[in-house]
């Protein structure tokens, strides 16, 4: 149904604000996130936008939800104190390929935990999901946004 890949990622680094809540309203996060980048001009050393989300929705409260927000940046940033410094596990990942509106990535996930991981043979590490965003929703039709769904394996 998604195209999903087995990849070997790089350890990461992110510079990050905190979540709390239903998934689809970390938006004003990155809005913060993006307009902090913009006010220091920080943009030169962003690698681009990507979120971690710890929680399995069906499992946890709305309310209750964590996140972080997040811009990906070089080893050798020099991390703002209102930024949390989010290390990236390096390894394997199943790399799921989602097109289309965020609010249709709940049927991407469910694909990829649901038929894709239990077909495959592959079992998940014990790490959060990330969503690396490949374009910018301020200028991409929703229909034509990229999303990585990034879910680590053993």
């Amino acid at each position: 149904m998604y195209p999903v890949k087995i990849e070997s990622r790089p350890e990461g680094r992110m510079a990050a604000l905190p979540h709390i809540g239903p998934y689809m309203e970390i938006g004003g996060k990155f809005q913060a996130l993006a307009a902090m980048f913009s006010s220091r001009g920080l943009w030169p050393q962003a690698r681009g936008m990507a979120g971690v989300y710890y929680d399995d929705p069906s499992a946890v409260a709305e309310a209750e939800l964590r996140s972080h927000a997040g811009i990906l940046v070089g080893a050798d940033f020099d991390m703002p104190d209102d930024m949390e410094d989010l290390s990236v596990s390096a390894g394997r990942v199943a790399v799921m390929t989602f097109k289309g509106p965020y609010s249709g990535l709940k049927a991407g996930y469910d694909y990829l935990y649901g038929v894709w991981l239990p077909e495959s043979g592959q079992e998940p590490r014990d790490a959060p999901a990330m969503e690396v965003y490949l374009n910018d929703p301020t200028d991409t039709a929703p229909e034509d946004l990229l999303t990585e769904v990034c879910l680590p394996l053993k």
